[in-house]
């Protein structure tokens, strides 16, 4: 079919300067019947559900919206603002945050502007317009992100920060709900009311991601359990994502039959009319305390952003016939016939508003922009030593401990030298008699006490509402672990194996560890992830249960990653590890070598020498502090962690005997962030240096380690690598043909000699 020429009117303007124009346009020429001016308490319009007062504040929400959104597209271009996907067409959304309270927790799609300058209304001395306008500036002064990234969020408000990750924000939502009904059940004082429900908004192009349907799916695997999951899923469907449209009647076909999802169907286009119907859904949500679905019909006027022009892949009968949907318009004309407004007062209300747009992005485009690294990554990572370190030891109630482990001659530390898998439950045992409101939740982790049995006797102990089995899905397991943070709870969710983790690493990476940065640490998700993970299991093996990726955890900034070698290591890093979450909000991830798990012997059967004593409960290790095992050797320096540390020390008798040389064995222990200054000085002097690592012999831990050899002055220093092979772990014997092994170490050394 031939291309439709460009209407006059439209030749030589953008969208938005239609979009504008339309407004006033349809408001001037309006000649309807005006009725009388409703009371505040009445009816905007008879029948529906929202008075007069209601649709004057929601009708101020949607121009305070729209003109952010025509503002942001004219001032992009003069380089004062820096983000114009917009929210024209969704302004509908305001009725949700007129229904809902200030306290319900909010995780919010991008198109959610009409929505933050109504729940805005819900405190008093709050400025939608100037707060919005700092962070499309990207100012400094920015209260949601501090200029670190165009964000709708706010503290006092309960949203937090959203993220550009498609749907990635549904499974912490959910986990949220049902963290502030798990609250009630260990005792734990929440920082919202107890009747909160939890909303979370998505388009319908979103609802198709895997990471949504997991949300759903989970929402409905806890409701069909009969266990409560407050969570408002509000679908914003406009029918199209970015350029690809959602088959017309997908949402409701996809979603309105769903077992334990309860469906609701909203306008959103006419807020007269979609009143009664949000209603509905909100008050369905808090009271059933039931996950919720609200499909609420939208449209998408400008395109997603500014720079997606629609004119090049859309006629111009469906932009005409997009804009005459324009939710805008609608209200306009409620406006109008209710009486509430006349056509001039209409459009002076208009102009206010823009103007007020534009003179707060002036003064927010004077403000203060970050201007160094310092300032950017000051909310990244927050650590304080002194404080973490008086936490960490920081000893439980003695009475206590004495019943959580069932007498006082049975406390650990009176027991022989134990090994790692038993420390480490020892140490569980003791952060959970510590902190109430820790919760330990994965897969098998409950009466079965793990694949391992690493945490056996926990739920027995702690009982089913601390120590709990979850759905077989890592993205909701870490999910959770973000809702129960959220409510001021200690999660320690367990991925089985590290090879699991990889599937779900964006709610670690883009989600958990980003919060504090991008909400300028205002909110944090304290939580301390266990993975077991590693290779050299003997009789269960393959890539799936040996894999030694641990590439992925390294490369998520602000991330804390610890890995053991023995037992008492594993009790005093965990210590530390609980308390970096607890005072500092850290994410924190314990890596667990499963081949170390129930290793007794170091050099021959039966000798006893990776057995080591559990350390009092006052002793923690600080965060980067190795381990290093002949510490005035220096022939030659191995740097190793994990499964490396035996092999390496078994090594060093071995080259000992061959090249008479002393060997020092230096324990990382912390893979994430290395400590550089500690490597560097263990480097210092070395006349011979081997870096182990069990990792990949690309973006392993191991490069990291050169780095800060070199960079630190020992770039001189004979150096080797043993390291993995760039391979997937394969079954049986072959893969010690994948993993550096003791021979591999010894080899090396002979290199250097």
């Amino acid at each position: 079919m031939a291309a439709q020429p460009i209407p006059a009117r439209m030749r030589g303007l953008n969208r938005a300067e239609i979009c504008d124009q339309n407004f006033i346009e349809f408001v001037q020429g309006w000649n309807g019947r005006a009725d009388a001016k409703p009371a505040a308490h009445e009816a905007v319009l008879d029948g529906s559900g929202a008075t007069a007062a209601d649709f004057e504040a929601l009708f101020e929400s949607q121009l305070v919206s729209r003109h952010l959104d025509l503002m942001a597209r004219v001032l992009r271009v003069k380089n004062k603002v820096f983000y114009t996907i917009g929210s024209s067409g969704h302004e509908g959304n305001a009725m949700v945050a007129r229904l809902t309270r200030h306290t319900d927790p909010a995780f919010l799609h991008y198109r959610s502007g009409a929505f933050m300058a109504e729940r805005f209304r819900k405190l008093p001395g709050m400025d939608p317009i100037m707060d919005s306008a700092l962070s499309f500036a990207a100012s400094a002064e920015d209260p949601a992100s501090g200029g670190r990234h165009k964000v709708w969020g706010s503290k006092p408000l309960w949203v937090l920060p959203q993220t550009s990750t498609i749907a990635s924000h549904l499974p912490k939502a959910l986990g949220t709900a049902i963290a502030i009904e798990q609250a009630r059940r260990i005792g734990h004082t929440l920082p919202v009311p107890a009747d909160s429900i939890a909303i979370c908004s998505f388009g319908d192009a979103s609802s198709n991601h895997a990471t949504a349907q997991t949300a759903f799916n989970a929402a409905a695997w806890t409701a069909y359990q009969k266990l409560p999951a407050p969570v408002l899923f509000v679908c914003e469907d406009n029918g199209i994502g970015i350029s690809v449209k959602t088959p017309g009647g997908w949402i409701a076909a996809n979603f309105s039959g769903r077992r334990d999802l309860d469906y609701f169907y909203a306008d959103g286009l006419d807020v007269a009319e979609g009143y009664t119907q949000v209603q509905r859904a909100v008050e369905h949500c808090r009271t059933t305390r039931r996950p919720t679905f609200l499909h609420l019909r939208t449209t998408r006027i400008m395109g997603h952003a500014g720079t997606d022009f629609e004119i090049e892949w859309r006629s111009i009968e469906e932009l005409c016939a997009v804009e005459a949907t324009d939710p805008l318009l609608r209200s306009a004309a409620i406006a109008l016939e209710s009486g509430l407004y006349s056509k001039d007062a209409l459009i002076a209300k208009y102009e206010d508003i823009r103007a007020k747009c534009f003179a707060a992005a002036d003064e927010a485009d004077r403000r203060t922009k970050i201007t160094t690294l310092a300032e950017v990554v000051r909310p990244l990572a927050p650590y304080t030593p002194d404080a973490v370190k008086a936490e960490a030891e920081r000893v439980t109630d003695t009475d206590k401990r004495i019943a959580v482990f069932g007498g006082e001659d049975k406390l650990p530390e009176r027991q022989p030298p134990r090994h790692l898998a038993i420390q480490i439950n020892n140490a569980l045992h003791d952060l959970f008699a510590k902190y109430p409101d820790t919760l330990l939740f994965g897969e098998d982790v409950a009466q079965k006490g793990g694949v391992y049995t690493v945490t056996k006797g926990l739920h027995k102990t702690f009982k089913n509402a601390r120590v709990f089995n979850t759905l077989l899905d890592e993205t909701m397991i870490l999910g959770l672990a973000q809702g129960y943070a959220n409510m001021g709870m200690l999660p320690v969710p367990e991925i089985q194996y590290l090879a699991y983790f990889h599937n779900a690493c964006d709610q670690i990476r883009g989600e958990a560890a980003s919060l504090q940065f991008f909400s300028n640490d205002q909110y944090r998700n304290p939580m301390l992830v266990r993975i077991a993970g590693l290779g050299y299991q003997k009789g269960f093996g393959g890539h799936f249960h040996n894999d030694n990726s641990i590439t992925a955890l390294r490369d998520i900034p602000g991330l804390v990653v610890g890995c053991p070698s023995r037992g008492d290591d594993a009790a005093t890093m965990l210590r530390t590890l609980a308390a970096l979450a607890r005072v500092d909000g850290r994410v924190t991830v314990f890596l667990e070598p499963i081949a170390l798990y129930m290793t007794k012997d170091l050099h021959e059967a039966g000798d006893g020498q990776w057995l080591f004593p559990y350390p009092a409960p006052d002793q923690a290790m600080p965060l980067g502090e190795g381990r290093v095992y002949n510490d005035d050797a220096d022939d030659l320096v191995i740097f190793s962690y994990g499964n490396g540390i035996p092999m390496s020390l078994r090594a060093a008798r071995a080259i000992e005997a061959a090249h008479g040389w002393r060997v020092r064995v230096v324990d990382l222990r912390w893979l994430v962030p290395l400590n550089e200054a500690f490597i560097a000085a263990q480097a210092k002097g070395a006349k011979r240096i081997l870096v182990v690592d069990e990792g990949r012999h690309s973006a392993g831990v191991g490069e990291g380690v050169i780095t800060a050899i070199v960079e630190g002055g020992s770039g001189a220093t004979p150096l080797r690598r043993v390291v993995g092979a760039d391979t997937y772990t394969p079954l049986a014997g072959a893969a010690l043909l994948v993993l550096p092994g003791d021979d591999d170490i010894v080899n090396a050394a002979a290199e250097l000699a």
